[in-house]
């Protein structure tokens, strides 16, 4: 991979940029182009990362839009495989979005595309709502009919401006993603005019579900801002938007990336631990068989299932629903099956294999 690395000037709102790829090759990724009629014929390169088991299955699969691709689609992608393999997130597929075309300015075009209103300091600002537009009805169909995306399951991820942009969206477009990662959004923009966005948002009552996660670094200048912001949503005691909040310490505006995503997505993705009577457990304790003949054995211990591969290897498994049971240890997804009452078995998802493990 040829990389050309330039010193960028600071950009709105603190915005530090150090690496700008020219071209990226990530073993498993393409790059596909869009030429979007609403954005003035912009042209968009969008990278994008499949699952592993993806042209092994039928499945569709939940979907992270990544804003500023052009610098962050190799963090993220490495990102995806450490909580993936620790099972933190789903399989799942990435859409990195930059801009094609002609020797593309970032600094420029993401001041465009990424703020909701218009500064004098940065000229051609002002294009959040153009921008979104394409991704609602453009880029998304495009997906959607290329590659088994769920349109049900979007996230968005984005930093500085990407993030600025990510709390427009959730705001203004409720319903368009269901999950949302803003590190060291530019809350400040336009006078802090995000909290106007807010207020609609709030007013409205009706928004579908969703789930957002907030990150500052401990040392950025307007971390009080920050916390301003995180308070204000805190007190709004919103009905159907979870939300979360952390700033990191001994880390500056650009710094929040690598862990603001990381913890977003934990987040974002996160799973319900589901406390289940003795009940509807003992239903599943019992010996099972896997296809090799070997057994293991469930227990209910403490009010959880655990398994038993043998007496010194045993792994705790956590309720999504009362067929459902995963650990946070690794990727290890169990759905119990049962027919007439009886259950027969579970079918056991461990880093991209399936099989079925017969009850004794």
């Amino acid at each position: 991979m040829r990389m050309k690395i330039i010193l960028l000037p600071i950009v709105v709102l603190f915005m530090i940029s150090f690496v700008q790829a020219q071209e990226i090759t990530i073993p498993g990724s393409q790059t596909r182009k869009i030429t979007s009629s609403i954005v003035k014929g912009q042209e968009y390169e969008l990278q994008i990362l499949l699952p592993a088991r993806y042209e092994k299955s039928t499945k569709q699969y939940p979907v992270v839009y990544l804003m500023d691709s052009q610098w962050d689609f190799p963090l993220l992608k490495s990102l995806y495989g450490e909580q993936y393999f620790d099972g933190f997130i789903p399989e799942m597929i990435i859409v990195g979005v930059t801009w094609g075309g002609v020797n593309p300015n970032p600094d420029s075009l993401r001041a465009r595309d990424y703020t909701p209103t218009r500064e004098n300091r940065a000229p051609q600002s002002g294009g959040a709502a153009a921008f979104l537009s394409f991704m609602k009805t453009e880029l998304f169909p495009y997906v959607e009919s290329n590659y088994r995306a769920d349109k049900y399951d979007r996230a968005l991820v984005g930093c500085s401006l990407g993030g600025l942009f990510t709390l427009y969206a959730l705001f203004t477009e409720p319903g368009l993603f269901q999950r949302y990662v803003a590190a060291s959004p530019a809350f400040g923009w336009g006078n802090e005019v995000i909290y106007q966005y807010e207020k609609a948002y709030y007013e409205k009552k009706s928004n579908p579900p969703a789930r957002l996660f907030l990150i500052m670094g401990g040392v950025e200048r307007n971390e009080p801002g920050f916390e301003k912001l995180v308070k204000f949503l805190t007190d709004r005691n919103y009905k159907t938007l979870q939300f979360k909040s952390r700033v990191l310490e001994n880390t500056g505006h650009s710094g929040t990336k690598a862990e603001g995503y990381a913890r977003g997505l934990q987040y974002v993705y996160e799973r319900p631990s589901l406390t289940l009577s003795s009940a509807v457990l003992n239903k599943y304790t019992g010996d099972y068989q896997w296809g090799n003949g070997s057994t293991l054995t469930i227990k209910n211990e403490n009010d959880h299932l655990v398994a038993y591969l043998n007496p010194n290897n045993k792994v705790t498994l956590l309720a999504a629903s009362e067929n459902d049971f995963y650990t946070n240890s690794e990727f290890l997804n169990v759905h119990f099956k049962n027919e007439g009452g009886k259950v027969t078995g579970f079918q056991l998802d461990l880093y991209g294999s399936s099989q079925f493990v017969a009850k004794k």
